[in-house]
């Protein structure tokens, strides 16, 4: 196999190249310092969306603790694996941050569970996805300049943040799509039948990287499951015992961040060589041949796939089905589901500018606002938001 020396690069031919992006739904003068992908990722850090981020958590509820992920830590250990990948790759390395630091804008509060309820509660209101509220906040519900809702992001930033995860229709144009992306997509088309580019794919496994091994840290930093446990797994169980056996004095805090850096390293690692692999068997010309290629071009090895299954289905039973992470996701999914029933049958309790246009009671309408609104609480706003609503000790 080819040294990872030897491959740096070796897929620049298709990255996105700013100066030909398909540019913007609503035109505007490019910046002459910045180029369009450089933009994108401004405007999205720049954005209130982002700045929510640093109150959403990933597993454990805001309150647990502070120094347990959040969507926004998540989301910045993204971007940098993203950028590293695409360094070595030849890659967009702004395209793919944009995306990375974009991807989760649309999660709810309380993680999962808080996705889990909306989606519950939605089912009867043409239903709720991350992926087509985090269009819906970069499309519409950012209201942050003067010409446009929205951020006004390019064509190559919406494509790769709807369809990070591969097609969302086959070719014959067949498929389950979120409404919010139907509407859009039908006056601004994203091809939603192909693959993304290479820098959407790139995000993608990043987040699956990142998602991996910081969990792992939170897991045993919460103590969900021990140093030991995690021996028996593959991938990462020989990189644990390498790390102790190398350092066999040194405190466990330091072994498990040791560890979890060669975990990083050998997911990473396999991206660049798999990747390489796929681009020498389709030798897609550019970027354009890389979303109409059948598979995706940026991935796991199948070994390297098996091992990310063995890692979360040893996460799914060890953590998110762990006894405490079960009794706070259940405290999370009452406040939520209490806070959408109450608002859907009373959206004049909704906050003034929440209720401009007029609300019904228990209209789609009403359903879509208040998916909104609760979509973009952090933890600790539902929670205080919950408390003004129902507990009558509290000050409405």
């Amino acid at each position: 196999m080819a040294s990872l020396r030897d491959l740096s690069g070796v897929l620049a031919s298709v990255a996105c190249d700013p100066a030909r992006s398909r540019g913007r739904r609503v035109h505007e003068t490019e910046a002459e310092t910045r180029s369009p992908f450089q933009r994108d990722r401004d405007r999205i850090i720049h954005s209130s969306a982002f700045r929510r981020l640093k109150s959403k958590t990933q597993v454990f509820v805001a309150s647990e603790g502070d120094t347990y992920r959040t969507r926004l830590t998540h989301s910045l250990e993204v971007a940098q694996v993203a950028r590293s990948l695409c360094r070595f790759l030849g890659l967009n390395e702004d395209l793919a941050e944009a995306l990375a630091l974009a991807h989760d804008l649309g999660h709810t509060c309380f993680g999962h569970a808080g996705e889990d309820v909306l989606q519950e509660c939605m089912a009867p209101f043409n239903g709720f996805d991350h992926n087509a509220q985090s269009l819906r906040i970069v499309t519409k519900l950012e209201h942050r300049y003067a010409g446009f809702d929205g951020l006004n992001l390019t064509w190559e930033c919406l494509e790769g943040l709807v369809k990070h995860n591969g097609p969302l229709l086959d070719k014959n144009g067949d498929g389950a799509v979120p409404l919010a992306i139907v509407e859009y997509n039908a006056g601004h088309d994203l091809e939603l039948a192909t693959w993304p580019s290479a820098e959407a794919q790139v995000a993608a496994v990043s987040d699956d990287i990142a998602y991996n091994a910081h969990d792992l840290d939170d897991g045993l930093r919460a103590g969900l499951f021990t140093f030991d446990d995690v021996l028996g797994l593959p991938l990462v169980g020989p990189i644990f015992k390498a790390v102790a056996v190398k350092y066999p004095n040194v405190a466990q805090s330091r072994l498990i961040h040791e560890a979890l850096s060669g975990v990083i390293s050998a997911m990473a690692n396999d991206v660049i060589a798999e990747s390489a692999r796929r681009y020498a068997v389709a030798k897609p010309k550019d970027a354009d041949g890389v979303r109409a290629l059948e598979q995706a071009m940026v991935g796991f090895s199948g070994q390297m796939a098996e091992h990310d299954k063995s890692l979360k289905e040893f996460l799914f039973a060890h953590m998110y089905r762990h006894n405490k992470v079960i009794r706070m996701t259940s405290k999370a999914r009452r406040v939520v589901r209490e806070l959408f029933e109450l608002f859907l049958s009373e959206p004049e309790l909704l906050p003034e500018d929440w209720r401009a246009g007029g609300l019904q009671a228990r209209s789609p309408k009403t359903a879509r606002r208040v998916a909104d609104y609760i979509a973009g609480m952090t933890d600790r706003f539902a929670l205080d938001e919950h408390s003004r609503l129902f507990d009558p000790a509290v000050k409405p």
